[in-house]
């Protein structure tokens, strides 16, 4: 799929652009989608950035009734002198397309993908702030679309993409924050969807993340099917310094992999910071709090980049996490990552991807 096959249709009323202060995250959305359909016939067809539009789908849509959604969440920055670069979005295409098959859907291949997002990154541009800890979300979906009632995988397919200016995903900023530990919900067992980024994983995390932020908790930290080990941080992974050493849940299937938390383990490991995948006791992390050797703990996701969390807690217990201040390898990373993100640090991996 060549730029050159991808019809573009300017909108003809444009959006009023938000003051960058007022952002917040996933308020706003830009003047364009992209958007391309599939069917087992024609395989994928029409690709094409268009006005930001409702969709129009059948009410017999397999989304609507089993569910085949999933999505991925990136970002677009505006770099050192103008130009617009996207954040490794090899990753993306990889998670989606191994979403895609546990989820008997049909993915995007590679060219499509990336090149449809950078053609409606490039039209929307403008949409994209410049200061500092502000980015344009890239939202990638992809539904069934094939109308039918009966139990299979849908035959038609539609991916769509839609941009977001974004500030800070938490209230807090960067600074730390406060985290509950969930004791009654589970977010995935095994053999589930926990490691696919699917809408049905969100959905069922709704009451949980709603009841802690009653109590006036950002986020809930998930634990396994036994309420024994740890797992993640709400929409984000989750990392622990324990003394010298950077520990985070090993990936076992009910976890979701991140772009942010691969990037993190590829910096300490350039840094010799000893970094270890396992899994972890909560009992572990109540321990290392009372010894001393728990030092920092932070949550790494595309929208909040790094945070920093200062207080851990459940009914019966609370734990404050290094005075409540952030620590100075999640300070190290958040400055590394938004630095080469920004173009203020040089990009080693070559993590950004030029859209112009």
């Amino acid at each position: 799929m060549s730029k050159s096959h991808i019809t573009l249709s300017k909108s003809s009323n444009l959006k009023n652009k938000p003051e960058s202060t007022s952002l917040g995250f996933g308020r706003y959305f830009t003047d364009h989608m992209f958007k391309v359909s599939y069917s087992v016939k024609k395989g994928w067809y029409e690709p094409q950035v268009t006005p930001y539009q409702a969709l129009q789908l059948d009410p017999g849509a397999s989304v609507l009734h089993y569910g085949q959604a999933l999505f991925e969440g990136m970002k677009a920055f505006r770099m050192q002198g103008g130009r617009c670069a996207m954040f490794r979005p090899d990753f993306n295409w990889n998670r989606m397309t191994e979403g895609a098959a546990r989820l008997c859907m049909q993915a995007p291949p590679k060219d499509l993908f990336i090149e449809g997002i950078k053609a409606l990154v490039k039209i929307d541009k403008d949409w994209i702030p410049s200061e500092k800890g502000c980015a344009l979300y890239i939202r990638p979906t992809l539904i069934g679309t094939e109308a039918f009632l009966g139990v299979r995988p849908a035959e038609e397919y539609l991916f769509f993409v839609i941009l977001s200016p974004v500030g800070s995903y938490y209230s807090e900023g960067t600074k730390p924050i406060k985290i509950w530990v969930e004791e009654e919900y589970i977010r995935a067992a095994p053999g589930g969807l926990g490691a696919t980024k699917a809408a049905a994983n969100y959905a069922t995390s709704l009451r949980a993340a709603q009841e802690a932020k009653k109590s006036s908790y950002s986020q809930v930290l998930w634990l396994d099917v036994n309420r024994e080990y740890v797992e993640e941080v709400g929409t984000m992974n989750v990392f622990f310094v324990f003394d010298n050493e950077v520990v985070t849940p090993s990936l076992d299937g009910t976890i979701l992999g991140g772009g942010t938390r691969d990037s993190v383990k590829t910096l300490l490991q350039s840094w010799n910071v000893p970094v270890v995948e396992r899994k972890i006791k909560l009992a572990e992390i109540r321990e290392g709090h009372k010894s001393g050797r728990l030092k920092e703990m932070f949550g790494t996701g595309t929208a909040a980049v790094i945070s920093p969390v200062g207080e851990l807690a459940a009914k019966q217990w609370q734990i404050v996490i290094n005075n409540n201040q952030t620590g100075p390898i999640a300070a190290r990373l958040y400055e590394e990552l938004t630095g080469i993100q920004n173009g203020m640090r040089p990009d080693v991996f070559n993590w950004m991807d030029w859209i112009d």
